[in-house]
């Protein structure tokens, strides 16, 4: 939709794999170009009359690029100490954003974005800046263990991430005392890890699949009915775990990945209790690309927010395309990522919307990043919360 390019086409990038599968062309710096613009973020599975799944094809042709390479991303100093070195690792992350954090509270931050003193840095840590989201209160890490509050309705474990541990903790909070409210009793993990799609979609499958087995373990499903996660990317990642990896756990791999549920699919599944506390805002969705496409969950989180008292939602148009954020797409190409968040910014103002609601913590750092960079007064939330506002009958905290 952005290039016109026929070799950017699913169909396009289909046939690039398929001829240098068959030896007919070279896996040249063009052709991988062509390929590493590709989001993943596998739009064209839902737009396929034919129900080609490309996600299968682009992953692991990735990872035999990278194999192919020799693993340059491992020897790239932004992959090896920021992608697979820091994200995946969310108290190492929490760390390293101290100084950031308190540069923001200080006002420091302001000062030297408006000095441009943060062009020194390079660009990748530069637009990590920028996507910091302002400090808010922490509430600390969740427990191990929260209690079904009236009729225990199911017993579930929730899967924080690294990167919504870090820096949506307050996300993994809501959900669990939504869980809460509606009947279960939420068991937090302490050993889990990082869902590997960092690793994954960037073609190192070796680390990825080293996390997916810590996962296997840290969250044995004869326990849980579900096991719980609030970020669609990380809840697409979990949901293939049996299909990435083709060994002799694949088939508890396969298992494990089905009681993975993302959290708006579980409640809406389960049965929601109404919420009753008012919220008067004016708000609109947007489908995070790895829950529509990949998930193909669309409707639930629309039933859970109808649910709200006072809560005035408006159609997203061009809702299905992608913000340009898409896992880490942002900070590796930025220029065709920067296209998608303007395109979509534009379209949350023709709602008319002060509230972008989203179920992914990537889309919530794009789509606000964009709000700031064009002055727009927009708060960007995720479900959960209001849900969980609604539930306790407290004022939003828009930010």
């Amino acid at each position: 939709m952005e290039t016109g390019d026929e070799n950017e086409s699913p169909r396009g990038r289909i046939y690039l794999m398929r001829a240098v599968t068959d030896g007919k062309l070279e896996l040249n710096d063009r052709v991988r170009g062509h390929l590493e613009l590709c989001l993943d973020c596998r739009a064209c599975e839902t737009a396929c009359p034919s129900g080609v799944q490309y996600g299968k094809l682009i992953e692991p042709f990735r990872v035999a690029m990278d194999q192919a390479a020799g693993e340059p991303k491992q020897q790239d100093w932004f992959h090896r100490y920021i992608l697979f070195g820091l994200f995946p690792y969310a108290s190492k992350l929490r760390r390293a954003l101290l100084p950031a954090r308190i540069a923001q509270r200080t006002g420091l931050m302001n000062l030297l974005q408006a000095t441009r003193l943060t062009y020194l840095l390079p660009p990748q840590l530069r637009r990590m800046v920028e996507m910091l989201p302002p400090p808010r209160r922490d509430e600390g890490p969740l427990p191990e263990f929260l209690p079904a509050i009236g009729r225990r309705r199911a017993t579930v474990a929730l899967f924080t991430g690294c990167i919504g541990d870090a820096m949506f903790r307050h996300v993994n909070w809501a959900t669990a005392r939504v869980l809460q409210q509606n009947g279960c009793d939420v068991h937090v993990p302490p050993s889990q890890a990082c869902c590997g799609a960092i690793h994954f979609h960037a073609g190192s499958s070796e680390p990825a699949q080293k996390f997916a087995d810590e996962n296997l373990a840290a969250f044995p499903i004869e326990r849980f009915d579900a096991i719980i996660n609030n970020i669609a990317g990380c809840g697409s990642m979990l949901k293939d775990y049996g299909h990435h990896w083709h060994d002799e756990r694949q088939g508890e791999r396969t298992a494990w990945s089905a009681k993975v549920r993302d959290v708006n699919e579980f409640l809406d599944q389960l049965g929601p209790v109404r919420p009753e506390g008012e919220i008067r805002a004016v708000a609109t969705y947007h489908d995070a690309c790895h829950l529509l496409h990949a998930q193909k969950v669309h409707d639930a989180p629309r039933r859970l927010l109808a649910l709200v008292p006072g809560l005035e939602m408006h159609d997203l148009p061009e809702s299905e395309l992608c913000c340009g954020a898409a896992g880490t797409y942002n900070l590796t190409q930025p220029e065709m990522s920067a296209r998608l968040s303007k395109r979509k910014m534009e379209n949350i103002k023709r709602t008319r919307a002060r509230v972008a609601i989203t179920s992914n913590a990537g889309c919530a750092l794009q789509i606000a990043r964009e709000a700031r960079v064009q002055g727009e007064r927009l708060a960007v939330v995720h479900p959960m919360e209001v849900l969980d506002w609604s539930y306790r009958d407290v004022k939003p905290d828009w930010v």
